[in-house]
């Protein structure tokens, strides 16, 4: 796929708000994230917005449309199903405005960017506040810098490249002119690793008396198609869940990395969760999963995890069952976010990694910074 990424330098910073020698006064900080319906209502026009993005479902339009709608059509009743166990819509929007305000805090209150003002926003991917919505009110903030903060550690040509596709195209649509940079992965950044190694540790210690645990990193799946495309995802959730495991500490840690929420027919990206849960009650162990590709709690943690896969683990004789909870507004990583917005507003490239530069191996074509 094209790359859908600012064409101009960052570092042509020409608002009328930026400080001495260029540095900008007011900064927006954009976190990206996907949305969820907000009334039994939202549903079906949310799974189709998700279903009509070109990044999830590959075919040119009237193609796409169709399939969209017969999709959305055919999910929105077992999809309902599940928000009515969380009260008849996602939470997803409420922890994300929770990180965000716990963000501004930080950045409001550090030393380093003292003098530079910092306006934390949401836009969502496919339900409100999505991309336009977002632009508009960012364009009235007035800043002389965007920084885009995806809210998915691991990039993906589906979630970080649609996202900010979605964002430029309502960027141009509103007149929003600000120079923009996006941070596009972090997916061994020290904050968010040691702030999910920090909510393991006592649950691990817990799961403890029922035998030895394993722990399985769960993430979301792909279809192998697109890994195969040259989508990095994959290769980040490994290193996500090899940097995790190494950050607890523990001697002889049993533990896998495997992917869940699988739609369709296509094959997809493996171990599935699922089948890793059947073979720790064939083995006889207690589990802890851990949603590292998840940052905050929605449906798929909440119920797709918390539930379903609870029930799965008691059939198939799993002797303990725990679910990790997201980093949410952790500390450290809080803190994590604060310093790679940091870190983006330093540096000079208008599309950086956790580490400034590119962070993928040369073979995945999908990497934002491919062309550099």
């Amino acid at each position: 796929m094209s790359q859908p990424f600012p064409q101009t330098s960052a570092s042509n910073n020409t608002a009328s708000n930026a400080g001495p020698g260029g540095s900008p006064r007011r900064v927006a900080v954009v976190l990206f994230n996907l949305g969820g319906p907000d009334a039994p209502e939202s549903v079906r026009p949310f799974l189709f917005n998700l279903f009509a993005d070109p990044a999830i479902i590959r075919l040119p339009n009237p193609f796409r449309f169709l399939i969209a709608s017969l999709i959305s059509g055919r999910r929105a009743k077992p999809a309902a199903a599940i928000y009515a166990q969380l009260g008849g819509k996602s939470p997803l929007l409420e922890n994300t405005e929770a990180q965000a305000a716990a963000l501004e805090g930080v950045l409001g209150a550090d030393p380093a960017v003292a003098g530079a003002e910092t306006k934390v926003f949401i836009a969502m991917r496919y339900w409100h506040p999505m991309s336009a919505e977002t632009a508009a009110k960012v364009k009235a903030y007035d800043p002389d810098l965007v920084v885009l903060l995806p809210l998915y550690p691991q990039f993906s040509t589906t979630t970080t490249a649609s996202s900010a596709k979605a964002w430029h195209e309502a960027a141009r649509t509103v007149g929003l002119t600000a120079p923009t940079k996006l941070l596009c992965c972090y997916p061994t950044q020290a904050g968010f690793i040691d702030g999910a190694a920090d909510l393991i540790r006592p649950l691990y210690e817990a799961a403890k008396a029922h035998g030895k645990p394993r722990v399985l990193f769960s993430a979301h799946g792909l279809p192998k198609k697109v890994v195969a495309g040259g989508d990095p995802y994959q290769w980040q959730c490994e290193r996500t869940a090899e940097s995790i495991a190494a950050a607890l500490g523990i001697d002889d840690l049993d533990w896998i990395n495997c992917y869940q929420s699988r739609v369709g027919p296509m094959e997809w990206i493996g171990p599935s969760t699922d089948a890793e849960i059947r073979r720790a009650g064939q083995d006889g162990v207690p589990i802890l999963v851990v949603p590292m590709a998840f940052v905050s709690e929605h449906s798929e943690t909440l119920v797709e995890i918390e539930v379903e896969y609870r029930h799965l683990a008691k059939e198939a004789g799993v002797p303990h069952f725990t679910r990790v909870p997201t980093v949410g507004v952790h500390p450290g990583f809080i803190d994590g976010l604060a310093k790679l917005v940091r870190q983006t507003v330093a540096g000079r490239a208008a599309i950086c990694s956790q580490k400034g530069d590119r962070i993928c191996p040369s073979n995945f074509s999908g990497c934002p910074q491919a062309r550099r």
